[in-house]
């Protein structure tokens, strides 16, 4: 059976694409391998499927349903993989093969057409409020998690360097840097973040509602977490006339809910919009930025 990415896949992928990246053009191979190694049967890809891996859709050798997900090394799939053993299927999907280091993962199956998305918005947030709440634990000892610190401070050398380029989007740019900036020179809990959460990224299962997927862990502070659901229908509140008090009012109803610093908070979150919207435009995606810049405006 032929393995081929999904077009959004390559798509995505050829967006961050470094010299020498050849992980697509290999990816049809290391599937079939690790599908071979695991003794699974294939029923098909799942299309369109996500931005950051492949997604096929397995049974096992009983028979029980399965999901083998591959994503490129520069997606770091061992600390995804590290991350979801240590959360042991509490408030994310299990992992099914916690020692296989062939940099693919064998989870459990999940609903993926059904995520809390397709919720109203109120109950929405809540589910997903939830979901991340259970994903905040100590961080196991030893880890070699990346650290909000670390993952920032590359993104920020990106960000100034952008700004460099284009003077338009220099103001959102310092205001961003200097929220880190402040952000990261007070003290704050530590712990195991999922690092790229939003609604999208909790999906429906069976043994208990809902369930988070696709983490790029990382070891910091709650409130970066929460950050990324602060714009969650980012599309819809631009929209809105009161979409600048609906996202103020969602900034102090999130931090309330999970007891997260409202400031603090409400500094990821424009730290990481101007971020997405700095990157969408590098890479050509106007509208994408032009929004996400605009959300930032009003934080």
């Amino acid at each position: 059976m032929a393995l081929e990415p999904p077009r959004r896949l390559v798509t995505a992928l050829g967006e961050s694409a470094q010299d020498g990246d050849d992980w697509l053009q290999k990816l049809p191979e290391a599937a079939e391998q690790a599908v071979a190694a695991r003794e699974l049967t294939i029923e098909r890809v799942h299309v369109p499927g996500g931005r950051s891996g492949l997604v096929i859709l397995v049974r096992l050798a009983d028979g029980t349903p399965a999901v083998l997900k591959l994503v490129p090394p520069r997606s770091r799939p061992q600390s995804e993989r590290a991350a979801l053993a240590h959360w042991g299927g509490f408030g994310a999907v299990r992992l099914l093969d916690p020692s296989a280091a062939d940099g693919a993962l064998l989870l459990e199956r999940l609903h993926r057409d059904v995520s809390v998305r397709s919720l109203p918005e109120a109950k929405a947030l809540l589910e997903a409020a939830g979901t991340l709440r259970r994903l905040w634990v100590e961080p196991p000892s030893g880890h070699r998690f990346e650290t909000v610190a670390e993952r920032t401070g590359r993104q920020a050398e990106a960000m100034r360097a952008s700004a460099s380029a284009d003077g338009e989007v220099g103001p959102l740019v310092d205001a961003a840097l200097a929220a880190r900036e402040e952000l990261l020179a007070g003290d704050a809990e530590v712990r195991l973040l999922h690092g790229t959460f939003r609604q999208s990224k909790v999906l429906q299962g069976d043994r208990v509602p809902w369930l988070a997927v696709g983490p790029d862990p990382v070891v910091g502070e709650p409130a970066f977490d929460l950050a990324r659901l602060v714009r969650d229908r980012v599309e819809d509140l631009i929209a809105s006339p009161s979409g600048s008090s609906i996202t103020r009012r969602r900034v102090k109803k999130l931090a309330e809910s999970l007891d997260v610093d409202q400031e603090r908070l409400r500094g990821w979150a424009l730290f990481r919009a101007v971020e997405s919207g700095v990157r969408a435009r590098r890479v050509g995606r106007e509208q994408d930025a032009e929004l996400l810049l605009e959300f930032a405006g009003w934080l």
